[in-house]
């Protein structure tokens, strides 16, 4: 079922949880990215939420438990950098190449304890597992 309506708004309940309690912007870029892959793809649903999910990431950073734009466009971690096929890992959404203190903000305002002492790296793996458990919670 395309994520779009015939007007280009995104369907909200054809979206995934947390892009449920995102801003309108992360909402209509996933729908448009997926309804376009989809229709590309031949109808691979999970190829489609992969793509989708990878433009998304390219303007947006996931906090938490929804996404919010980031302040430069562009991969947000080794493995979108690469493209497809790529082996790297993926931060799951957490902007990866984002500085050091925009993470340690991130980090601060998901309530992360230790956050100080954090290299880069830690920060973008306890930053990923924070939003992880946020997002398992609010699904529940």
């Amino acid at each position: 079922m395309p994520k779009t309506t015939r007007s280009g708004a995104a369907r909200r309940s054809e979206l995934p949880s947390t892009l449920q309690r995102s801003g309108e912007k992360a909402q209509r870029t996933y729908a448009h990215a997926y309804d376009a892959a989809i229709e590309q793809y031949d109808g691979d649903e999970e190829r489609a939420h992969r793509v989708a999910f990878a433009a998304l990431k390219h303007t947006h950073e996931k906090v938490g438990d929804s996404w919010r734009p980031k302040a430069e466009p562009g991969p947000s971690d080794p493995h979108a950098e690469q493209g497809g096929g790529s082996t790297a890992s993926t931060a799951g959404g957490v902007d990866a190449n984002a500085s050091k203190t925009h993470l340690y903000d991130v980090a601060k305002e998901l309530d992360i304890a230790g956050r100080s002492r954090m290299s880069k790296a830690e920060l973008v793996e306890a930053i990923t597992r924070e939003n992880d458990r946020r997002s398992r919670r609010a699904r529940a």
